[in-house]
């Protein structure tokens, strides 16, 4: 468990901050499981945002067991699209993240695609190296990182590793470790309504100093650009705010105990829909 924030801390400080993303780059968070064969309506959302026709796409296979496979399968849905420009970046071992190869790469994408898998080998082998800074700066500058399932999960500075589904709030429900931190300040959980998760994120968001929960379904994504959310895709997006929570009891209660949070907001957002990170609110 990373720290559990306490009472005073959940009042008086995490709940005063929005997490508004200080980049010109954009990322489209996805829950896994997108159209792959059809209208590819989140993937070309990716494309369009990455420079269309123009984009050069560097798809991350660091988070799958085969990445032979799936980065061949993103590389023919890419090129599909119409981009002429996809390149596989491949690192199984933590040396690879400072390959001259894959960082010249990344200095030239507009797009980076980080696949499904497990969020667990992408920090093990990219976080804190070569490739994990250039990243930052490129999206400092205005790089559209885009990544699904895993590639989602390890967006926050805080992750979610694993946990249970379907079951009440517990500090043992998840256990969580630092993320690659592209946006940091939230709580994200993926494959959401489809696996019964709410349980989980709200154990996730209510153990870190964090204002919003974000659990996105299958073949769903959030684009984040600045101070803002999009929702594209045939799902929903549910976000739990717990900035003015009134009560909460994760300093009384043991590992096993259920956990209670008052007077927490709830939205659930489909596409064509927008939210405001800084002041916390929907648009229709």
């Amino acid at each position: 468990m990373v720290g559990a924030k306490s009472r005073e801390q959940s009042d008086e400080e995490s709940k005063q901050q929005s997490p508004v993303l200080k980049s010109q780059g954009q990322l489209i968070i996805i829950g896994g499981a997108e159209d792959k064969e059809g209208d590819c309506t989140i993937l070309r959302e990716f494309v369009r945002r990455a420079s269309g026709r123009g984009a050069k796409i560097a798809v991350m296979t660091v988070a799958t067991s085969l990445p032979g496979e799936v980065g061949s399968d993103y590389r023919d849905i890419f090129e599909r699209l119409g981009v002429e420009k996809v390149d596989i970046v491949d690192t199984e071992r933590r040396e690879d993240a400072s390959d001259p190869r894959y960082l010249e790469i990344l200095k030239e994408a507009t797009g980076v695609f980080f696949t499904g898998g497990d969020q667990a080998r992408v920090t093990d082998v990219l976080k804190d190296t070569e490739i994990d800074k250039l990243l930052h700066e490129r999206f400092a500058q205005g790089l559209v990182i885009a990544g699904t399932s895993a590639g989602a999960a390890m967006m926050p500075d805080i992750m979610i590793v694993e946990g249970e589904a379907e079951t009440n709030p517990r500090l043992e429900t998840v256990t969580l470790e630092p993320g690659m931190g592209f946006l940091p300040g939230v709580a994200i959980d993926q494959h959401f309504a489809q696996r019964g998760r709410l349980g989980r994120l709200i154990s996730a968001l209510i153990q870190q100093p964090a204002v919003l929960g974000f659990g996105i379904d299958e073949n769903t994504a959030i684009a984040v650009k600045e101070d803002e959310i999009e929702v594209i895709g045939e799902g929903a997006i549910t976000i739990i705010d717990v900035a003015n929570i009134t009560h909460t009891n994760v300093d009384e209660t043991l590992h096993d105990e259920s956990l209670a949070i008052c007077g927490a907001k709830l939205h659930v957002i489909p596409h064509g829909y927008r939210f405001d990170l800084r002041k916390r609110e929907c648009k229709c």
